[in-house]
């Protein structure tokens, strides 16, 4: 344990008295001592240490604390006892200044203004990022053999074929619910007939490919951010460009090849299962044959729906394919950042896919396709 620390005050008329420790100044030892170094009422003129053994940070504080209180020097201490005291003061909280902070209108304006720059960065970024991906794949286009066959079908089955099953019980259900919905607001009026048309309009113009747009963001596009991060983080996309490989070619086309065709053929079975859903519930509660619903839709539904949600399709898939592999391409660092950009690429991925919806919904409106 090493010796016990002590001290004793020595009474000076001229200048004050002086305290004289003894022993070790550590954990161990400081504790008896230190509700009597607090009791010490005599005005201080030196702290001598020249009887003091071993000093650690804890007997280092309460040396510093003393010398601050009183307002006295310390004398005697060695060289490593003197840099502990030393930084032990330069950490005492007393001594710091108060940070300033700023009102809430400043952080409020200054806040906003740098969401507006740093949304304009990432999507200056991101441009220059699709120019990336499109000069790929004009240069596979011109050399058909540099195309990634295995790796596009592979994310053909990961982006389509495994999503169905998920995507056609979503589509089920909201078909149901609209149903469910629109049959109990329009019983009011006497109208349950015009459930189909709100079943198949909002299926085929908006909530099919949008919510199929929202699901493969948070399946698919989060994979491709976590894929692609993960190996970024394991530097083997870097070892791609050592032997000569393009990471965009490689990684990033295969997944925007996929997310762009799949999104079409999810978007038409998501309208065609939310379709029927909504003829399961009608015919449950309302009785309305299934053929009855059919040759309803045909009547009551134009053709421009159903090309207006096709045409969509397509862009979320390549919105949310781009932004995932984007995300991805920007690890750095550390396996937190593969989180936090996998996150990044999922909330990116589905604003984009809504607010581009709003852009479509305005656009065909005004070209006669409302």
């Amino acid at each position: 344990m090493g010796a016990p620390a002590d001290f004793s005050v020595e009474e000076r008329s001229d200048t004050g008295a002086v305290l004289r420790f003894a022993g070790d100044l550590n954990i161990a030892t400081i504790g008896p001592i230190d509700t009597r170094l607090k009791s010490v009422d005599q005005t201080l003129a030196l702290i001598d240490m020249s009887d003091v053994g071993h000093i650690d940070t804890v007997g280092a504080w309460i040396v510093h604390r003393l010398a601050r209180d009183h307002g006295c020097d310390i004398v005697n201490l060695s060289e490593s006892g003197s840099r502990l005291v030393d930084a032990v003061g330069k950490s005492d909280a007393g001594e710091l200044e108060r940070p300033h902070r700023p009102n809430v209108v400043t952080r409020v304006v200054g806040g906003t203004g740098e969401g507006v720059i740093l949304a304009f960065t990432s999507m200056l970024a991101m441009l220059s990022f699709f120019g990336s991906i499109v000069r790929a794949m004009l240069a596979q286009a011109a050399n058909p053999r540099r195309i990634r066959w295995a790796a596009t079908v592979r994310h053909f089955e990961l982006v389509g074929a495994s999503a169905l099953g998920i995507v056609g019980l979503m589509s089920f259900l909201i078909g149901i619910v609209i149903a469910q919905q629109g049959a109990v607001q329009l019983r009011q009026f006497g109208a349950e007939v015009f459930t189909v048309n709100l079943v198949g309009r909002l299926t085929l113009r908006e909530l099919g490919v949008l919510m199929t747009a929202i699901m493969v963001a948070g399946r698919s596009g989060s994979a491709f951010a976590a894929q692609i991060g993960t190996m970024k983080l394991t530097e083997e996309v870097d070892a791609m460009r050592t032997i000569g490989v393009s990471p965009v070619e490689a990684l990033v086309l295969p997944r925007v090849a996929a997310a762009v065709l799949m999104m079409i053929l999810l978007a038409f079975y998501a309208m065609i299962v939310a379709m029927a859903g909504g003829a399961f519930l009608l015919w449950a509660t309302l009785d309305l044959p299934i053929a009855t619903f059919i040759v309803r839709i045909q009547e009551v539904v134009p053709i421009h729906d159903f090309y207006v949600g096709m045409i969509k399709a397509p862009v979320f898939g390549l919105i949310i394919a781009l932004s995932g592999c984007y995300q991805g391409m920007q690890v750095r660092g550390n396996a937190e950042e593969v989180g936090a950009r996998t996150t990044a690429a999922v909330v990116q991925g589905i604003f984009m896919v809504i607010v581009l919806d709003a852009f479509f919904a305005v656009f065909f409106t005004e070209i006669g396709w409302g």
